[in-house]
């Protein structure tokens, strides 16, 4: 793992003596007493913290080195902040004068002591106390608190926040939200750094001060918001753009604190000292007798509403239209914040959001911009008696069609579902509706969004979907080649007569063809299950089967499948079901040409054709015939052995009158002679060119299915005894055409003499090859009529004692 110098290095530094760690440590003491520190104490801390952290054992350095590296956490080099930071954090935990060192100091704070005074903050009251201090300089005057030690503040705060918010009490919150409305409503609005009126003789005198610009250029007339430019930014204008930054985090974390006693004596001094209120914004003082939550809210609004109204300006600079859209999805998003907690503020709100949508609606460059509306609408449309109809279309219909292959909205698209599954499912029918656009992320990049749909397919599938939706996974590869044919047919040139280039694509581009691929990139569902031309699309997708894409995007289907399977069966009713058998018998044999997905597709229908009649045995006389169909055609024993051998194991399983009053003694009959023919057929001659012998498992699971059937229909016995002794006859000759194993020819003889052993006795075959369920779901062991409970519990507590 490491090289061979590393390793060394970190040899010698496990293995130092006492004694010369002793040395090394009063040398370093010199060297740090000194007033310009050299390369060499730079090189001596790094080897401290190498001899620190390859060992794990605790080591303890004099006091006089642990205040020299306190003393180094203000200094104004960065590097010596990160080592000595480093150094301490591998150290055990600081006592409490030098904790009440670092917290007296916390004028000086930067990020190195932030992270050293969050590292050995072990308990939920070092927690508090940290933040106390913390909150306690936020609270001191401009003058008191330098600004860079206020802009480290506030991250370290959103830590803490982050993953212990219990640790702030009800003080600390109200002091925090006052700080953030000074600073988001009230900075400067004149530029800062000293910037120069532009005229030829200048001088620190005829500087004059230059107000803040907007990013169109024109000067600006409003308080500052991140938004603003200038040639340089004051103090209280860096600590707003830090608020914002915060804001909507604070605002969602707040309200869960618990509240505790007071223990912050603080002044209200909001809006005083300095504060800047342009006459344009100024609000009345009506808000200033809020709480202080309740003007927090109310100066997020406005500040938000600012946002909404500087980005439709049309900025100088391509990277500042980029901050106005990141800026939009922040105001959006703390606005949607805002009226959760504030019903009232809705209606002020929607003219804003309604507008702002109207405007972007049309480009979708805005797509990260437009999502954070839709949550809004979906939060607050209800309420405000809204249409959402058109945010809908957008969200369901253009993105996924039309962005389909933009990864960063794939993954906001379907966490957004995802985070709203059920008020989707309980009030937006438009969502199971546009399924065949959602597939169209799963199709271009099954890896990236398997996990998502893993958590989305259940809601999506509804009776009324359930059949379409099957077929749509089913035929997920040929939209993944579609997408692929889309996107190439818009950059590559028309292919001249007699050149060469992709068939698909000139497929994809033919009039005549035009029709199969429209359908594959439907947008909504309710056209039709699927189409009837199938198998001539899976021919001209004949070459895409070994694309990468298409061959992920197969790789996740039998995963989604189970998925598929597993919760039709909880909302479908027996019609349903029946039909979805169908559709399974009718799809086996008409999927795209990749033989590891054909398999793996033919191995879910057998495991969920089980399972469904199990469910419903009388599923199989519904469907009997269409059963009795495919298990009569030779050819599937060879090409779909897996299904075809659980189909034949639920007829010869279901077919009874114990498990269906409807099944008659001609069905029983018909359903005996259809597989009599094909067993009679595979045994009795060779397999087809191109094939290999049948598997032992169908051709015993055959024979198992005729003696069961037999079993029920006792005239049916000689003809099953026939084939079994003339089979035992056959073998005796040595090898045969159909079994090319003999270990697998030893076992189907043997199989077929229990059989015959059993139907020597019909009573007794019956009960064995079609037992009552009381055998075949015994509860003997809840029984208090029988031994059997006494004996579980006698033998439980011998093997289990206390």
């Amino acid at each position: 793992m490491y090289s061979h110098g590393s390793e060394s290095l970190i040899k010698q530094a496990r293995e130092i003596q006492e004694p010369e760690l002793q040395k090394f440590y009063s040398r370093l003491v010199k060297l740090l007493q000194g007033k310009e520190l050299s390369h060499e104490t730079v090189d001596s801390l790094q080897r401290l913290h190498l001899i620190l952290s390859a060992t794990k054992y605790t080591r303890r350095l004099p006091s006089e080195l642990r205040t020299r590296l306190l003393s180094l956490l203000s200094s104004p080099v960065e590097q010596l902040q990160v080592l000595s930071s480093a150094v301490l954090r591998e150290m055990p935990p600081l006592s409490a004068e030098e904790l009440n060192y670092i917290q007296e100091n916390v004028g000086q704070l930067n990020s190195q002591t932030a992270a050293l005074l969050l590292s050995k903050a072990g308990t939920r009251a070092d927690l508090s106390s940290v933040c106390a201090q913390l909150l306690r300089g936020l609270d001191n005057r401009p003058s008191e608190a330098p600004a860079h030690s206020l802009m480290h503040t506030l991250p370290v705060l959103n830590t803490i926040l982050t993953h212990s918010p219990e640790c702030l009490t009800e003080d600390h919150i109200t002091l925090l939200s006052k700080r953030l409305v000074d600073w988001l409503r009230y900075a400067s609005i004149i530029q800062g750094g000293g910037a120069s009126s532009g005229r030829f003789f200048t001088g620190p005198r005829s500087r004059q001060p230059v107000p803040i610009a907007e990013l169109d250029g024109t000067v600006s007339g409003d308080f500052f918001t991140v938004l603003c430019v200038g040639q340089g930014f004051t103090e209280d204008q860096w600590m707003n753009v830090y608020s914002f930054s915060m804001l909507h985090h604070w605002l969602l974390t707040y309200h869960s604190v618990s509240n505790g006693n007071s223990t912050i004596e603080t002044d209200d001094r909001s809006e005083v000292d300095g504060s800047v209120v342009s006459m344009v914004s100024a609000t009345s003082s009506s808000s200033r007798l809020l709480p202080p939550k309740e003007r927090l809210r109310e100066k997020a609004f406005q500040y938000c509403q600012r946002l909404i109204e500087q980005s439709d300006r049309k900025a100088q600079k391509k990277t500042d239209t980029e901050l106005q859209k990141a800026c939009l999805v922040e105001a959006v998003c703390i606005l949607d914040c805002v009226c959760v907690e504030d019903a009232s503020l809705v209606f002020r709100t929607f003219p804003f959001i309604k507008a702002l949508f109207g405007r972007l609606s049309a480009d979708l460059s805005f797509s990260r911009v437009l999502l954070p509306i839709a949550q809004f609408y979906l939060n607050h449309g209800e309420m405000a008696a809204v249409d959402c109809e058109s945010v809908w279309k957008l969200v369901f219909g253009q993105f996924p069609a039309e962005l389909f292959s933009d990864p960063f909205l794939a993954h906001e698209l379907l966490r957004f579902l995802r985070l709203n599954l059920e008020k989707f499912q309980l009030g937006v029918p438009q969502y199971t509706h546009f399924f065949p656009n959602l597939l169209k992320f799963l199709a271009w990049d099954s890896p990236a969004v398997v996990d998502d749909f893993v958590d989305l397919l259940p809601s999506l599938v509804t009776p009324a979907t359930a059949v379409e939706l099957l077929h749509t996974l089913l035929d997920l590869p040929c939209l993944s080649a579609t997408l692929i044919l889309q996107l190439r047919s818009t950059c590559l040139p028309i292919s001249e007569p007699g050149g060469r280039g992709l068939l698909s694509l000139d497929a994809f581009r033919n009039p005549s063809f035009r029709g199969l691929f429209l359908f594959m990139l439907r947008g909504e569902a309710g056209s039709g299950d699927t189409i009837d031309r199938l198998s001539t699309l899976h021919d001209l997708l004949a070459e895409a089967a070994d694309w990468p894409r298409v061959v992920q995007c197969a790789q996740t289907i039998p995963v989604l499948l189970h998925i598929y399977f597993n919760t039709v069966v909880t909302v479908a009713d027996e019609k349903l079901l029946a039909h979805l058998i169908l559709v399974m018998l009718e799809r086996s044999s008409i999927l795209l040409n990749i033989p590891t997905y054909i398999k793996e597709i033919h191995r879910v229908f057998s495991c969920h054709l089980l399972r469904m009649c199990k469910l419903h045995p009388s599923l199989v006389v519904d469907q009997s015939h269409e059963l009795l169909e495919f298990a009569g055609i030779p050819g599937n024993v060879y090409s779909k052995e897996e299904l075809y051998t659980h189909v034949v194991w639920v007829l010869g399983e279901y077919l009874s009158v114990s498990c269906d009053s409807r099944c008659s003694v001609s069905l029983i009959t018909s359903c005996f002679e259809t597989l009599e023919a094909v067993l009679f057929e595979i045994t009795s001659s060779g397999t087809p060119p191109g094939t290999v012998c049948p598997a032992p498992r169908v051709i015993t699971t055959l024979m198992s299915a005729l003696a069961k059937l037999a079993s029920r229909s006792h005239d049916l016995i000689p003809r099953v005894s026939l084939f079994l002794s003339k089979l035992r006859t056959v073998t005796r000759g040595g090898s045969v055409a159909w079994c090319s194993d003999e270990e697998d020819l030893v076992a189907i003889v043997t199989r077929g003499e229990e059989l015959w052993s059993l139907l020597k006795a019909p009573s007794v075959a019956q009960s064995v090859l079609t037992p009552s369920p009381h055998i075949t779901t015994p509860q003997w062991h809840r029984d208090t009529n029988v031994a059997m409970p006494l004996q579980l519990r006698a033998l439980t507590s011998l093997t289990h004692p206390q």
